[in-house]
């Protein structure tokens, strides 16, 4: 079977930084919706009309994978708002009650250092601001259900809700 919109593709994948350096791997195949909010629009393009076993290595730009770093979305809240507890490497959804910082969107928020008085959040993904090498491997092609296309998606977005894992531990 081709891969084409809507299908699911089950892919492994080695994702590394421009200089090489190993961010993530798919070492056992994972699905994802193509036609859906999965992918990001290069790798889609990459596996249209591809069979089982297709391999490619693609370089994603900023703008083509989590995007641009924006300093916009970083802002100072009190440390009062916070657990006793906050360290760096925590994450909020969303800014604390009583936050003073206006026009921020709802985001997860990963807290880059702890003052006595303040706290330092960034609405940023880890990886926006940095070029990206995927090597894809096309493990498995099936037909999406109408379930999956009506969500736009197989399960839960792989880097969405895991925007916090630190540098040497896999985003899955």
């Amino acid at each position: 079977m081709q891969a084409t919109r809507p299908c699911v593709v089950s892919l492994r994948w080695r994702l590394e930084d421009a200089q090489g350096q190993l961010i993530d791997e798919l070492a056992e195949p994972m699905e994802f919706l193509l036609g859906g909010d999965d992918l990001f629009a290069k790798v889609e393009a990459a596996l249209e009309g591809k069979e089982v076993g297709f391999e490619t290595a693609l370089a994603l730009q900023p703008d083509e994978a989590f995007g641009d770093y924006d300093s916009n979305l970083v802002c100072f809240e009190a440390r009062a708002l916070f657990p006793s507890d906050v360290a760096p490497g925590m994450q909020f959804e969303g800014l604390p009650e009583g936050a003073v910082t206006e026009g921020m969107p709802d985001a997860v928020y990963t807290v880059t250092e702890v003052y006595p008085e303040h706290v330092v959040l960034d609405g940023n993904h880890p990886l926006a601001g940095i070029g990206l090498r995927m090597h894809l491997k096309l493990a498995d092609v099936r037909p999406a259900t109408e379930e999956e296309v009506q969500a736009g998606s197989v399960g839960e977005p792989l880097f969405m809700v895991q925007t916090g894992a630190p540098p040497d531990e896999p985003l899955h």
